[in-house]
């Protein structure tokens, strides 16, 4: 793996190498958040009893909250588990839920419009696959990225 880039180079048998890319600064705060979401509902779980509120809270109340934390630290979390693989045969997408690879003859071009947050396929008929795990934010490395994926469209012609 490339320090500088976070990129990942592997060789696999027959195919050559295959390139693979996670976003950087999506999973910090992705991870930074979720962990806020856990700790606010679990210390707000054991405030529900501390006070007079007007309601009775019992501890299925308590444990529910935290479950409310738990549940959207894992739906935060899901967008640190983006990825993008990519050999001389297709691409390969993971975005929040489900992956899905496309051989290089049905993507039309690699992009990463202006004033967009992740970069895209572009398949036929104007239809667009966004790549969650080349994200703006990431700067240089998604510049990087892309450039490693033209390169892979390029030779697979």
């Amino acid at each position: 793996m490339s320090e500088k880039t976070g990129t990942t180079a592997e060789t696999t048998a027959g195919s050559g190498t295959t390139f693979q890319f996670r976003p950087r600064k999506v999973r910090y705060v992705a991870t930074a958040i979720a962990v806020v979401f856990v700790v606010v509902f679990t210390v707000v779980a054991f405030l529900l009893r501390s006070e007079w509120t007007g309601a009775y809270f019992q501890t299925s109340d308590q444990v529910a909250m935290v479950g409310i934390g738990v549940m959207l630290a894992i739906g935060v979390l899901m967008f640190a588990r983006s990825r993008v693989r990519a050999d001389e045969s297709g691409i390969e997408i993971r975005n929040l839920i489900g992956t899905r690879r496309y051989e290089w003859k049905q993507v039309e071009h690699v992009s990463f419009p202006d004033g967009a947050s992740w970069a895209r396929i572009e398949l036929p008929d104007d239809e667009y696959v966004t790549i969650m795990a080349i994200p703006a934010i990431d700067g240089e490395r998604s510049v990087v990225a892309m450039r490693e994926l033209r390169r892979l469209k390029a030779a697979a012609k």
